[in-house]
């Protein structure tokens, strides 16, 4: 079940919110957690069990942790804080990395003489849990906050489970710690004008995806899946920046989606996006992009690692370090590492030029530089291999002939619906302001104008049939 389907509006929303609001205040945790289990178990009713035993897992651990003593509690401290990171990890590691390591050892295997390393059978049977790399992230920081002193325990084992299954944010994000929603799920407030705001975010998020990353990628798939005898530079570039379009307003779509559904519910979730592509760097690029993330990975890795306390060579590997892992985990794939790898450098590189050099490009140029490194980067992202995305990336930089059959994918790349949905794509991206910045105030024109675009989206969506989101995948 999806966010952008008739089930989810007309169906499983609807009935969520009546039963939510229909239960008296002591019990509402625990039928926002029922209701997220069904949400979750409608693809596949088999990855509750898995979610559940993440859940007592890092509960009881929790409630190790949070238990003060003298040095023998502080073992057993370390203990559960460890227990709780390895089983964690271990549970990502086994359903999203196991065939990729299986496949990558097969590879060094025969690249070194060793000989035929055929992966286990079972291997090929696994089948990747929607949205593990949000919740298994999201549980395992109630461990690591406890043990900091960064939050109070839980209440009891309702409300944790709660926070870990909340249908809202749960495959897709944003990242919400324990620490921010800890108060709110021990008392939150309810109100119509909170509903108010929280539907109406709801509605710009739907229209994002549906009226703006849908057609933008129609376009990238057209690009993407063509052979590269069809392939223009113009038509390369066209498709790449499609496809940076429909990513943007996908998550962000999603992110003010779940949002929008936690203030509805009563929570107030962190913000995910505030407009990356208006970045003059790539260091602020992930000040704006995937901000739940870009924060885990700091307070979590980055800073333990030593962050920027250790010399310049240090935090220089620090930085590819972290940005390595954070390609790796949107996908078990070397063009997801490679991608990581890029960024990891770029940020790297433009620390030293800030820092040792004290040199920045010139704002008129930094923006558009920053979106072309971006474009690139986003190329190993799309592509569904390796040699896909050196091919693409080999048309975006040639100068061909435009052939026959590039003809014939320019007409339909280049129709006056796809020119118009990526002309409305820019105005809203560099133009209009971020859609937290926009809704910070709801006034009845923000209302309506927004239940407008929902009655326009949702007629749109019946058009388009099936649309799940991307961040799904990861």
């Amino acid at each position: 079940m999806v966010f952008s389907s008739h089930i989810f509006l007309f169906g499983f929303l609807a009935l969520a919110l009546a039963l939510y609001y229909a239960t008296p205040v002591r019990w509402k945790s625990l039928t926002l957690t029922l209701v997220s289990y069904v949400f979750y178990g409608w693809w596949n009713p088999w990855f509750l069990p898995l979610m559940l035993v993440s859940t007592v897992i890092d509960y009881a651990c929790g409630e190790v942790i949070s238990k003060p003593g003298q040095s023998k509690r502080k073992r057993k401290r370390k203990l559960a804080l460890w227990t709780s990171i390895v089983s964690n990890l271990s549970i990502l590691g086994f359903f999203k990395y196991a065939i990729f390591f299986a496949e990558t050892t097969s590879w060094f295997a025969a690249q070194w003489g060793w000989g035929a390393v055929e992966a286990p059978e079972f291997l090929s049977k696994i089948i990747l849990p929607v949205g593990i790399s949000f919740y298994t992230f999201q549980s395992m920081s109630y461990s690591i906050d406890l043990y900091r002193g960064d939050a109070r325990p839980a209440r009891n084992f309702v409300d944790f489970a709660c926070y870990v299954s909340m249908f809202p944010q749960l495959v897709a994000g944003p990242i919400v710690r324990y620490g921010s929603v800890a108060d709110q799920l021990r008392e939150r407030t309810h109100s119509l004008d909170g509903f108010v705001i929280g539907m109406t975010r709801f509605n710009y998020g739907f229209a994002k995806k549906i009226l703006l990353a849908n057609p933008a990628g129609a376009i990238a798939d057209l690009c993407f899946e063509a052979g590269d005898a069809s392939l223009t530079g113009g038509i390369a570039w066209f498709g790449v920046a499609a496809y940076a379009f429909q990513i943007y307003f996908d998550f962000s779509g999603y992110s003010d989606m779940a949002i929008g559904l936690g203030r509805m519910l009563g929570f107030k979730f962190p913000e995910n996006f505030n407009s990356p592509y208006r970045s003059k760097s790539l260091t602020e690029f992930w000040r704006r992009w995937h901000i739940s993330l870009s924060s885990f990975l700091r307070d979590y890795l980055y800073i333990p690692l030593g962050g920027n306390q250790k010399g310049a060579g240090r935090t220089y590997l620090n930085l590819m370090l972290v940005m390595l892992i954070g390609g790796l985990w949107h996908g078990a794939q070397w063009t997801f590492v490679i991608w990581g790898a890029i960024h990891g450098v770029a940020l790297a590189v433009e620390r030293f030029l800030r820092v040792r050099r004290g040199f920045t490009f010139p704002q008129w140029f930094a923006l558009p530089l920053t979106f072309t490194v971006l474009l690139i980067t986003w190329v190993f992202f799309r592509a569904a291999d390796l040699d896909s995305a050196l091919t693409y990336l080999s048309a975006m930089f040639s100068f061909q002939d435009s052939s026959d059959s590039a003809a014939t994918l320019a007409a339909v790349v280049f129709r006056p619906y796809h020119l118009f949905a990526m002309l409305i794509g820019a105005v809203v991206i560099w133009a209009v302001p971020a859609t937290q910045v926009w809704l910070r105030q709801v006034t009845g024109f923000k209302a309506v104008l927004g239940l407008i675009l929902l009655v326009v989206s949702v007629r749109m969506m019946s058009l388009q049939g099936f649309n799940p989101f991307l961040y799904f995948q990861f």
